[in-house]
């Protein structure tokens, strides 16, 4: 049986960067497993995960065989034909393998393959140890790791994240001697840099994770997460709230510290008055802090730091906190104050000097196409125009405030505040700040009517400005965020039940966005002729002539909000095969084509389901291939054989049952209905020939099958269901 014992590797750091600690442990971790099974040696990583800290990262397994299995080899030879001469002796071609192997030729022993009889090698040799080798793993691992800007130190060549000053490698009890970076191994680890600066002595990889917390150092991160969480609520707690912990920040929090300590700190209350998304962005995105939040969700005057030590004197950590706060949140109450001073009204008259985009013009310009997009919109929901043209006038104006200049992430939020001060309605004020949702992956769409309506129509202008400004994307250029604009384009489309025409819009959004483009182009050539015109020159007019706008956009544009649809139609379990189906009828509604696709995958659970795609798969292929005209009506009396008589019979059937709900919309009824139809469609195929010499019967039969295929198709192309 193979002796195994526990692995330890810990490498040393100095402070490792935050965001990228998390991947560089789990690179680090992976690496070593390849390694290991790339060199054969067994291990059992049980519950194993990297363990790390900002100044370390490590790699603990309960089990590692202490040697490789034996090592056994095959290296084939030449074939009898080419090995032995006429007299059965070697030739000079196997004197040379056998010479290459070290043994006689008489030793070799020999194989057959398809081609014949030929010579082969057969060697085995004791496995090397584990330890031998652990020197090549770790350095294998750590060159596979992704550090984009790896660092130098010292005078010598190793370059890493961070500069390496500790290295432990325990094989069981037996520290493995190696160098790695110029340091040598051994099993003095380290503690914390200030609670604990006496070496720790590590005397087998089991006592690793309890000899480190004995030196104050949490060398396991989840472990090190939960007593963060614990600590924070435990601290907002005793003020009477709830912290607000987001993974991100939690996350980051994490990757700071070695011994977590919390510490409860306020702010003076006048800040409450500045919106607390900015307080809050303060706090997360700058400090690392953790807020507290009160009833209903509402920002009180405490919050939470962790520390990385714990401070006998907690008061002087707290002050140090706030006094780090308080400037940011002054500034922000500035901002704020000025910016109510100004008005929001006001602050949208500069935005016609702010490009939005070279060929698209102005922001204020894209305003004013939003707001057109919008009163179109609102008005096929049944949402009030005038309302979504106020706010879509208002959507951009916070972005002349002094708050969303030093704070670009409140865009829309600051604007709510500011409508709300201005006496503009809730539904406007809402609307402003909703009009930017979903602003990530996973976030809620827009929730008020009004805002529903801006969210689509800001994104219908980017994704047609886009477009014809030239800035569709190219692998990981994305300069305009267009996928993810098209994404949240259609989730606010689809989720909000909207039956929208939404090619219809998609047009009416590229017209606009041409025109801008052309009116633009115009511009530009005005303005160079007029400087031309002033030296002199004669400019004929056939040069301000400007570009047509290309109505194909708006197919091209179509294709790309189904490409972004198929990715979350996949995530939520939809096969490709009932995407394909819906998406070749590319209806103009994307609700519809919601519908359609649930219908899709009820209609696919039926058992006759398979059945009925591979018979509109036929059917399909039989009619691309009709070389006569098939007639719009069937001619009953062309109907000569009874299966094809009762097919035409159960069809206009199922047509006549299926109208309404055709009509409705009801899609799960029409495939329900039509899936009865399977016994006289086995029965047809069974009995009836469709390309028959006679050309009328063989277009009657053409006819018939085309009704019955375009029932089906007016759901779905069900035949993409056929495996």
């Amino acid at each position: 049986m193979t002796d195994m014992k526990p692995l330890l590797i810990e490498l040393g750091t100095e402070e490792l960067p935050v965001k990228a600690l998390p991947g560089l442990a789990q690179a680090f971790f992976d690496g070593v497993i390849d390694a290991l099974q790339k060199r054969g040696i067994e291990f059992d990583r049980g519950n194993a995960r990297p363990l790390y800290t900002p100044r370390r990262l490590a790699v603990l397994l309960p089990a590692v065989a202490t040697e490789q299995p034996e090592q056994n080899s095959e290296v084939l030879g030449p074939y009898l034909n080419i090995a032995l001469d006429a007299e059965g002796q070697p030739t000079r071609a196997l004197q040379g393998f056998a010479a290459k192997a070290g043994i006689d030729w008489a030793q070799l022993e020999r194989t057959s393959d398809a081609k014949g009889e030929r010579f082969v090698h057969r060697s085995s040799k004791a496995g090397a140890r584990t330890a031998d080798l652990l020197g090549e793993i770790v350095r294998e691992s750590l060159a596979a790791m992704p550090i984009p800007k790896p660092m130098r130190w010292g005078n010598h060549d190793h370059a890493f994240a961070r500069p390496v000053h500790w290295l432990v490698v325990l094989l069981g009890q037996d520290v493995v001697e190696l160098e790695i970076m110029g340091v040598r191994s051994d099993r003095m680890s380290r503690g914390h840099r200030f609670e604990h600066a006496k070496p720790v002595w590590i005397g087998t990889p089991g006592d690793y994770i309890d000899a480190l917390r004995g030196a104050h150092v949490l060398v396991d991160a989840d472990e090190r997460r939960a007593r963060i969480e614990q600590q924070v609520q435990e601290a907002a707690g005793k003020a009477g709230g709830v912290a607000r912990i987001t993974e991100d920040n939690l996350e980051q929090v994490n990757c700071l510290v070695e011994w977590p300590s919390a510490v409860l700190c306020s702010f003076e209350p006048e800040f409450l008055a500045v919106p607390q998304e900015a307080l809050v962005a303060t706090m997360e995105a700058n400090q690392k802090f953790f807020p507290v939040l009160g009833e209903g969700g509402r920002l009180t005057e405490h919050f939470i730091g962790i520390a990385n030590i714990e401070s006998q004197d907690v008061r002087e950590v707290s002050k140090g906190y706030e006094r780090v706060i308080r400037p940011r949140f002054a500034d922000a109450k500035f901002f704020f104050d000025e910016d109510l001073k100004q008005g929001l009204v006001s602050m949208g008259e500069g935005l016609k000097t702010v490009t939005y985009q070279a060929k698209l013009g102005s922001v204020a310009d894209k305003v004013a196409r939003v707001a057109a997009l919008a009163e179109t919109i609102a008005k096929e929901i049944g949402v009030d125009p005038a309302l979504a043209r106020r706010a879509a006038e208002l959507s951009k104006n916070d972005l002349q405030s002094r708050m969303v200049n030093e704070f670009p992430e409140l865009q829309g939020i600051a604007g709510r505040h500011y409508a709300v001060a201005a006496g503009e309605g809730n539904e406007i004020a809402l609307a402003i700040d909703e009009s930017y949702q979903p602003r990530f992956a996973g976030d809620d769409i827009a929730l008020s009517p009004v805002g529903k309506v801006l969210a689509i129509a800001e994104r219908l202008d980017t994704l047609a400005g886009g477009f014809a400004a030239g800035l569709k994307p190219t692998g990981n250029k994305d300069p305009f965020a267009l996928r993810r604009n098209a994404l949240g384009l259609a989730r606010t489309v689809i989720e909000s039940g909207f039956n929208l025409d939404f090619w219809g819009l998609l047009r009416d959004a590229v017209v606009e966005s041409a025109g801008a483009v052309s009116l633009t182009e115009l511009g530009k050539k005005v303005a160079a002729a007029e400087s031309a015109k002033g030296q002199g020159a004669e400019i004929p007019t056939a040069q301000f002539s400007t570009r047509s706008i290309d109505i194909s956009q708006v197919d091209e544009i179509y294709d790309f909000v189904l490409d972004r649809l198929r990715g979350y139609y996949a995530d939520k379990g939809a096969p490709a095969s009932h995407f394909n189906a819906v998406a070749e009828l590319r209806p103009h509604s994307l609700y519809d084509f919601d519908t359609r696709l649930d219908a899709i995958g009820q209609f696919a659970t039926l058992p006759e389901a398979e059945a009925l795609a591979a018979a509109n798969k036929r059917i399909n292929n039989i009619l691309k291939k009709a070389d006569v005209a098939i007639p719009h009506a069937i001619d009953r009396g062309l109907l000569n054989d009874p299966a094809e008589s009762a097919l035409a019979e159960a069809v206009e059937a199922a047509i006549g049952d299926t109208d309404e709900a055709l009509h409705r919309h009801d899609y799960i009824s029409v495939l329900s209905r039509l899936a009865l139809l399977r016994p006289q469609v086995d029965a047809f195929f069974d009995s009836v020939m469709v390309n028959v010499d006679d050309v009328a019967v063989r277009g009657n039969r053409l006819a018939l099958l085309k009704r019955l295929a375009d029932r089906f198709r007016a759901v779905a192309a069900i035949e993409h269901l056929s495996s």
